[in-house]
């Protein structure tokens, strides 16, 4: 393998509005080299997780079953990925 040529990067969007899979897969995806999932809520990441280790999560704070800081304390107790808050929930 040449200098030019890297591992993907695997990134997990995990958030309930499909709007916002959309958008972050349309953004990231031009991106050469990012290979980009994406799951509605944490309980279906979890499972996505279990096929491909992601290398960084991008999560969504406000989601139904399970909201993402629950998500997050749950994921970092078993791997300590690197994980990217992008959420509209403010403490305004």
């Amino acid at each position: 393998m040449n200098s030019n040529q890297h591992k993907p990067l695997n990134i997990l969007v995990v958030d309930d509005s499909a709007v916002v899979r959309e958008v972050m897969t349309a953004v990231l995806s031009q991106e050469p080299g990012f290979n980009v999932v994406v799951a509605g809520d944490p309980f279906i990441a979890i499972g996505k997780m279990k096929n491909q280790r992601p290398d960084v999560i991008i999560l969504d704070l406000e989601m139904p079953r399970m909201d993402g800081l629950t998500f997050l304390r749950k994921i970092v107790r078993e791997d300590s990925l690197p994980v990217i808050i992008c959420s509209a929930l403010t403490g305004a």
